[in-house]
């Protein structure tokens, strides 16, 4: 099952594998691990072990770094469907986008929405969009995310991409502070996700990354997004990120183990594949309700739930009192002025409200459209 790097078609290169079905649930469960009750909420280490070089932007050196990469912005590019669940999400996405981009500090250049459904929707004239096609009926195996690397494939092939580098980003991402170009020199920038562990794993990754390619600590701990990459190396690196992707999913042992991140480790094992590392940045995003602060991350990333009595105290995996679930809101947008959280909720957590709120009261027909 491979992927071909052919400006004339690349689909027609596409063996078809079939295998059974993935099935969502509560991934988000899967996800629970023991976080710090403080500071950043989630523990990294600076030294350059198996993560690999972690960088915090507020060191002096590395944000002049940075300033000097800001002459050359990134391009800004989701992958998504026309399900109203994704797109309620983009848009309040593109509206801290339009917010943040020309401000001091910022990278960013033009958006991309990339719908991997196949057909216009109702935002193409809200938002910057292109369509590309879903991988051919079946091959997804109902883990729609198969979808994201096969997007990337088109879309690099089909378009003229007037920035050097691109940020891949994903809907249920906010820009809460303006975002520089992380990359130094050609290596991408990456976030550190705890979950990710290919040391851990290190008997499946062989059997994508054979130890005559390196050690396991060129495999970084990293999904595709959020990334920086020099868009020359993403069309290296596209096409085999389809490959492993299919190959994992093929593989019962790793599909059964990775489960809903088997792509995010496609990514990193397609990289080493290709020789390419990552800067990572721990704080090129946040996470709440296990990061507490925002301090001077730039996005913040809300796929968990955030659950918490009327004391302010979090119960992780119990409906709270009051919450924020992205997955409330599966078949329409979320209400306008959801209630704020009550006292003692973190920071992030109340920005991350706060933020929706006013991206609803300001998107233009925030009510009538994104409905299933």
């Amino acid at each position: 099952m491979t992927v071909k790097k052919n400006k004339a078609s690349a689909r027609s290169i596409l063996v078809l594998f079939m295998i059974f079905g993935l099935s969502f649930g509560t991934y988000n469960l899967v996800f629970m691990m023991k976080h710090n009750k403080g500071g950043s909420g989630v523990t990294v280490t600076d030294e350059l072990g198996f993560l690999g070089p972690i960088i915090r932007m507020h060191d002096e050196k590395l944000m002049m770094r940075a300033a000097n990469s800001n002459s050359k912005k990134f391009h800004v590019a989701v992958t998504a469907t026309d399900a109203a669940y994704s797109q309620w999400q983009c848009r309040i996405m593109y509206y801290w986008y339009e917010k943040v981009k020309d401000m001091p500090g910022s990278g960013m250049g033009k958006f991309t929405r990339i719908v991997h459904s196949g057909k216009p929707d109702q935002l193409m004239d809200e938002i910057p969009s292109f369509v590309v096609d879903p991988l051919p009926a079946g091959l997804d195996r109902g883990y729609v995310v198969m979808n994201r690397p096969w997007a990337f494939v088109q879309w690099l092939e089909k378009t003229d991409i007037e920035e050097e580098y691109i940020l891949m980003a994903e809907p249920d991402h906010i820009f809460v502070n303006p975002l520089p170009n992380l990359v130094y020199g050609n290596q991408p920038a990456g976030y550190p996700f705890f979950y990710i562990k290919p040391a851990k794993h290190e008997k499946l990754i062989r059997k994508f990354y054979p130890e005559g390619n390196g050690p396991i600590t060129n495999v970084d701990p990293i999904g595709n997004s959020p990334v920086i990459i020099q868009k020359s190396l993403l069309e290296e690196i596209s096409p085999t990120w389809v490959n492993i992707s299919l190959q994992m999913k093929d593989d019962p042992a790793t599909d059964e183990t990775f489960g809903w991140v088997l792509e995010m480790y496609a990514y990193a094992v397609a990289s080493a594949l290709h020789g390419v590392r990552h800067t990572l940045h721990d704080n090129f995003m946040l996470q709440p309700p296990w990061d507490l602060d925002v301090g001077n991350k730039f996005i913040i990333h809300y796929t968990y739930a955030c659950d918490y009595n009327l004391k302010g105290e979090l119960t992780y995996g119990k409906t709270g009192e009051w919450r924020f679930n992205k997955r409330s809101y599966l078949t329409g947008p979320p209400p306008k002025n959801l209630s704020l959280p009550p006292p003692g909720v973190p920071e992030s957590v109340v920005r991350l409200v706060t933020m929706v709120n006013e991206a609803t009261a300001n998107i233009h027909k925030w009510d009538s459209l994104n409905k299933s």
